[in-house]
């Protein structure tokens, strides 16, 4: 299978030749691994091989975090800090999560107030935790998310 990597927003117009039909953008996923839950401060990586952190572009708008891996115990935040370090919300996207919570969307259990709006517009996210409640094990899943649209779905050719 061939990779391929973009540095633009992915966007939609269904193939309308005509450019009348809206442009949606695209969804996404990213893995995440957090190896010891009772530590806070940690950059969630990308796997259990802890040297890619997950890093969101501006605009990012995260829908869900699906835990495939839960903790044995305990409860957790999920939350982020810019790349600059200016700004930071430790329970941004996930707020005292329970190891029994698998999918985390707007309203759910252990929802943050940050599921479902853009963290940042115009810096990259790192994505951290903090222990909750006594937080035991590690963690991880995919976060679904994608990247607001500053054209509205606009066409822009």
């Amino acid at each position: 299978m061939a990779l391929s990597t973009t540095q633009s927003i992915w966007r939609s117009g269904g193939g309308d030749q005509t450019r009348t039909a809206y442009c949606g953008t695209g969804v996404m996923t990213a893995g995440f691994y957090v190896a010891n839950a009772a530590v806070s401060g940690n950059a969630v990586v990308a796997s259990s091989q802890p040297t890619v952190q997950v890093i969101l572009p501006a605009n990012a708008v995260i829908m869900s975090l699906t835990i495939t891996t839960p903790l044995t115990s305990g409860s957790i935040n999920v939350g982020y800090t810019t790349l600059t370090g200016g700004v930071s919300n430790a329970s941004y996207y996930a707020n005292t999560a329970a190891s029994t919570v698998r999918t985390i969307t707007a309203g759910s259990p252990g929802n943050g107030a940050g599921i479902g709006i853009t963290a940042n517009a115009t810096s990259l996210t790192v994505l951290t935790t903090e222990s909750a409640s006594s937080a035991v094990g590690s963690f991880g899943g995919f976060i679904t998310y994608f990247v607001n649209d500053p054209l509205f779905g606009e066409q822009n050719v």
